[in-house]
C-alpha cells in the first residue's frame, strides 16, 4: 500500500505540483489572484482535502484565504492573502502569499489583471525512507527543508452575474528549492498553467440557478480537467445547492452545500474512476464567510437613539 501511494506521489510532484480541489469554483482567488476583491465583500475561504482516504500516507491539503476590495483606493483595487499546507507521503509543501488585483470595467464587464508573490517552504522527511540497500545516497537520512519564492499571474473578465473566464498561471519562475544544510537536494516546481470559466443560467422562478463551472490544469506534459454543475435555491432564508463534477478519466463528485448568516459550508466526495475503488475516494470541505465592509461610506453604522425621537 505505501508503495501505491509512494508512486501517486511521484507521479503528482512531477506532473502537477499543487493539489486539484473538487471545490476550485469556490477559491477561485486562489487559482487566480486576478479575482482578489472582485465582489466587493471580504471573503474568507477556508478548504481542507483529505484525498485517498483509507491509504497509509495519503495526501490532505489545507488552505486558507481572504481577499477583499480596497476602498480606501477604489473599488477598482483588490487584496488578498493565503496560506496553503500540502502533505503528501514524506512531503510537506507549505505557501504563504500576498496578491493584488485591479479591476477596470469593459464592454459592461470587468477586465481584471491580478499577481501574487509567496514564498515556498518545502520539507522532505528523511528519516522515515526504506530503500532496499539502506543508506541510499540518492535519498535524504534525516528532516531537510527549504525555501523558496514563488510569483504567480492571472487575467480574468466577468460579464454581470452570468458568465466569467480566466487564465492564470502559477510559479512562474519554475523556482527550484534546494534542500538541506549542504543544499544537496533539491525539488524543481513546473509552472502550471489554468483555464476557467463559468456560466450561471436562471429559471422564471428566480430562486433557483444552474451554475456551471470548469477549470483545465496543465504543466505543458499532463492535465486535468474538472466540468462541474450546481443546482441552487436560494430563498429568502434558506440557501441550497447540490452537484456533480466529473474529471475525464480521473474521478466523478457529489457536492452539497448551505449558506446562512454569510456564513457558507460545502462538501464534496470524490470519486476515482481508475479502478482503487469508490470507498477510497477524497473528502473535502469548504467553510467561507462572506460580508460588505465598506468603512468609508457616508452612513453606514449609524443609528438613532430612541431617547432622542
Amino acid at each position: 500500500m505505501l508503495l501505491v501511494v509512494s508512486v501517486l506521489m511521484v507521479t503528482r510532484v512531477c506532473a502537477q505540483y499543487d493539489a486539484a480541489f473538487t471545490n476550485y469554483w469556490a477559491l477561485q482567488s486562489y487559482f487566480n489572484p486576478a479575482a482578489s476583491g472582485l465582489d466587493g465583500q471580504i471573503n474568507v475561504r477556508g478548504a481542507y482535502s483529505m484525498q485517498l482516504a483509507g491509504f497509509k500516507h495519503a495526501p490532505s491539503t489545507m488552505l486558507a484565504t481572504a481577499d477583499m476590495p480596497l476602498f480606501f483606493l477604489s473599488p477598482r483595487h483588490g487584496a488578498g492573502l493565503g496560506f496553503m499546507n500540502d502533505k503528501i507521503g514524506l512531503f510537506a509543501n507549505k505557501k504563504l502569499y500576498l496578491q493584488y488585483a485591479y479591476h477596470q470595467p469593459l464592454w459592461g464587464g470587468r477586465l481584471s489583471v491580478g499577481a501574487r508573490v509567496g514564498m515556498l517552504n518545502e520539507t522532505f522527511d528523511g528519516s522515515k525512507v526504506v530503500t532496499l540497500e539502506g543508506n541510499d545516497p540518492v535519498f535524504a537520512t534525516s528532516e531537510v527543508n527549504g525555501t523558496g519564492f514563488d510569483v504567480d499571474f492571472g487575467l480574468r473578465y466577468t460579464y454581470k452575474d452570468k458568465w466569467y473566464a480566466g487564465l492564470s498561471t502559477m510559479h512562474l519562475t519554475a523556482p527550484a528549492v534546494k534542500l538541506g544544510d549542504d543544499k544537496m537536494y533539491q525539488v524543481k516546481v513546473n509552472r502550471l498553467y489554468y483555464l476557467t470559466g463559468g456560466y450561471t443560467l436562471t429559471f422564471k422562478q428566480p430562486q433557483f440557478a444552474l451554475s456551471t463551472t470548469a477549470i483545465l490544469r496543465t504543466d505543458m506534459q499532463a492535465w486535468r480537467g474538472d466540468i462541474t454543475a450546481r443546482l441552487a435555491y436560494n430563498g429568502e432564508k434558506l440557501h441550497l445547492y447540490g452537484g456533480l463534477s466529473y474529471s475525464p478519466t480521473v474521478s466523478v463528485a457529489i457536492l452539497l452545500g448551505t449558506t446562512f448568516h454569510g456564513i457558507q459550508i460545502g462538501y464534496s466526495y470524490e470519486m476515482y474512476t481508475g479502478g482503487i475503488g469508490a470507498l477510497y475516494g477524497t473528502h473535502e470541505l469548504v467553510l467561507g464567510y462572506k460580508t460588505d465592509l465598506n468603512l468609508f461610506k457616508k452612513g453606514k453604522n449609524m443609528h438613532k437613539s430612541v431617547r432622542i425621537l
